[in-house]
């Protein structure tokens, strides 16, 4: 008996050395959408916790409820979505060593803007899936539905006024709308994008917080059709003037003035840009065990 218990107690303290061992994972997921829908954030959430045994996951939810979080995807200013996400971390004992994070659509660049803002606790991986960088123009990702009432409504509100300050207070979508035929006016009244790509001046604790990461992943759709320009998951976007010709992020001046921290990070091996075959946010779970979840173990 003696010997089954000592067994039992070495067993018993490699399962918790393992669960203390696995950093926890914060998500956020993408406009029309809830941090608990079985179908996307939930799922994910219950796949990774599969795999990775005694993981804790938090899919970040703005608001008090579904409703309401999916409501705040559209109509919540970012930037306060941003500093509730950071409150939110700050006050979880859970992550105070630190985690990875993981943001679908819109949430890969919310994400981001919580590592260049809110060091404490530490991101330590972020990996952006589908997230639009340098903006998007001309489409709505994840909008739900081609005929729905409120994403006609979304477009008319942005091609009639974007960079009105009530529209960039009060749309989502408005704070990360990059108008290729309108540089000035988005450089000048983009109250969250310009911002964190620092458009308008260089925030050095912004390009320290951001290097600070070990490793930034950054996900390619191949056949999105909801983000415009695509190229925009990888930091490119349209050549400024025109709206049809695209650069990559090494031929931008965010990368070669290195404003902030791409080309260094670059240079240390700390980006990785992962091309997935498919229409926005359309992937395989073999393909997330097999490329994703290695980042996150």
């Amino acid at each position: 008996m003696a010997a089954l218990r000592a067994a039992a107690l070495l067993l018993l303290g490699l399962c918790l050395r393992c669960a203390a061992a696995a950093v926890p994972l914060v998500i956020w997921h993408g406009m029309g959408d809830s941090c608990c829908n079985p179908q996307s954030m939930g799922y994910i959430k219950k796949i990774v916790e599969n795999k990775i045994p005694g993981i804790y996951v938090l899919s970040l939810k703005i608001g008090s409820n579904l409703i309401q979080d999916m409501e705040n995807s559209f109509f919540m200013n970012v930037n306060d979505q941003v500093r509730e996400v950071c409150s939110q971390l700050a006050k979880d004992p859970r992550l105070k060593g630190g985690y990875n994070a993981m943001g679908f659509s819109q949430g890969g660049q919310f994400l981001r803007a919580v590592a260049q803002r809110c060091p404490s606790p530490p991101m330590l991986n972020l990996i952006s899936v589908g997230g639009q960088h340098q903006g998007s123009v001309y489409g709505l990702p994840r909008c739900p539905g081609e005929s729905s009432h409120i994403c006609d409504w979304i477009r008319k509100t942005l091609d009639l006024g974007a960079y009105t300050q009530a529209v960039q207070e009060h749309l989502v979508q408005a704070e990360y709308w990059h108008d290729p035929l309108k540089e000035e006016d988005y450089r000048k009244n983009s109250i969250f994008l310009a911002d964190i790509n620092q458009e308008r001046g260089i925030n050095e604790t912004y390009k320290k917080n951001l290097m600070a990461l070990k490793k930034f992943v950054m996900v390619k759709f191949l056949n999105d059709t909801m983000v415009d320009p695509p190229i925009s998951e990888w930091f490119g976007f349209y050549k400024s003037g025109q709206a049809k010709e695209t650069i990559p992020l090494k031929e931008t001046s965010l990368y070669t003035e290195d404003r902030l921290g791409l080309q260094e990070m670059d240079k240390a091996g700390k980006l990785v840009f992962l091309g997935v075959k498919g229409d926005h946010l359309h992937f395989s779970e073999e393909w997330f065990y097999t490329t994703i979840l290695p980042f996150l173990q």
